[in-house]
């Protein structure tokens, strides 16, 4: 409990000064708290309509807020959807995205966890669309990201990289930060060691060979 706080103020003036890459670093960061929570097998009706909201929000600003840093009404719905997605996680659950993504900080300390983040998350969602899990859902976060013709869960990958395309993030390499391949099996082994609860909350079980796999798919 010592984590949360008393009270917190969310100033997007205060926020015009971060530089373009870290604010697409953050604001991938909340997207995929969102994300997560809206496909966890621990849904609710308090961290959906949280998480649908703030995936909307970040889909509509923060492509915006990493051209024109001084974009204050940009700002200002990022800022409100990071503090939704905060609130998701607490009233719901993330799945293992984060697990895998810590494992990798944890091994390159330099890694923006952001930016990890973004290099995983079309193999690792690529990967539950494959085993079918949450059809209808992905499908509702692709028109919440702007895909409103959205008919299939694979349409969803489209959206998350076409946002990621305007930001200017999707052609990050993880060899950039100096990962190798033959990590992967340790990393994957330190993502269930240390946040394998986060893996209790996928709706489809990805074992340890999976988890490699996601690696090895995500890595160029």
């Amino acid at each position: 409990m010592e984590l949360l706080p008393e009270i917190a103020v969310v100033d997007p003036e205060l926020m015009t000064t971060v530089p373009p890459k870290y604010t697409a670093f953050q604001g991938f960061d909340a997207l995929f708290h969102s994300i997560e929570g809206y496909l966890s097998k621990f849904t609710n009706k308090m961290s959906d309509m949280y998480a649908i909201t703030a995936v909307k929000n970040i889909a509509e600003g923060l492509p915006k807020a990493v051209e024109n840093g001084d974009n204050l009404k940009a700002r200002e719905k990022v800022a409100f959807a990071n503090t939704l997605s905060g609130l998701v996680m607490e009233v719901g659950a993330l799945t293992s995205q984060h697990s895998l993504e810590h494992a990798m900080s944890a091994f390159h300390q330099e890694l923006p966890h952001g930016s990890g983040l973004i290099m995983l998350s079309r193999a690792y969602f690529g990967k539950m669309i494959e085993r079918g899990a949450a059809e209808e859902r992905f499908i509702e976060l692709a028109k919440a990201l702007g895909k409103d013709d959205a008919e299939k869960a694979e349409d969803f990958l489209t959206a998350l990289e076409q946002l990621q395309q305007k930001c200017g993030v999707a052609e990050l390499k993880m060899s950039n930060y100096g990962i190798k391949e033959d990590e992967f099996e340790a990393m994957a082994e330190n993502a269930r060691e240390t946040m394998g609860e986060l893996f209790q909350c996928d709706r489809s079980e990805l074992s340890s060979e999976d988890t490699v796999d996601i690696y090895q798919k995500a890595y160029k």
